[in-house]
């Protein structure tokens, strides 16, 4: 079964010079992880994503589509990332997706796919 492992973040984790060489240590976890994962054929997918600045969301109200600027609700945390991931069972997928790195404060959840 394939699984959506979605990353993320407290917002501003990695400000400033201490946030910067956290983001280092993060990015290279998550490196080690991926190379590891798709060695064993389990990572199917994966990326981070750019700030939140630069999201733009499309809504449907009353039949009529409109774009707007940032991310769909405001909230301290930030979707950062994703894995898509194959795993036997939800036990394994939460098994890979507790050793996804991550900042104090983040967290990641995990969604099994409905493939059409």
């Amino acid at each position: 079964m394939q699984y959506m492992l979605l990353i993320y973040e407290p917002a501003g984790a990695y400000e400033g010079p201490a946030g910067e060489a956290l983001l280092a240590d993060i990015v290279s976890g998550h490196l080690a992880l991926a190379d590891e994962l798709r060695a064993k054929g389990v990572q199917k997918a994966g990326a981070g994503l750019r700030g939140v600045e630069t999201a733009r969301t499309v809504t449907m109200r009353s039949g009529r589509r409109s774009v707007h600027d940032g991310p769909f609700a405001e909230t301290r945390e930030e979707l950062g990332g994703f894995y898509l991931i194959e795993a036997a069972s939800d036990d394994e997928a939460l098994e890979i997706a507790q050793r996804v790195p991550m900042p104090e404060g983040g967290k990641v959840e995990v969604r099994a796919l409905i493939v059409h």
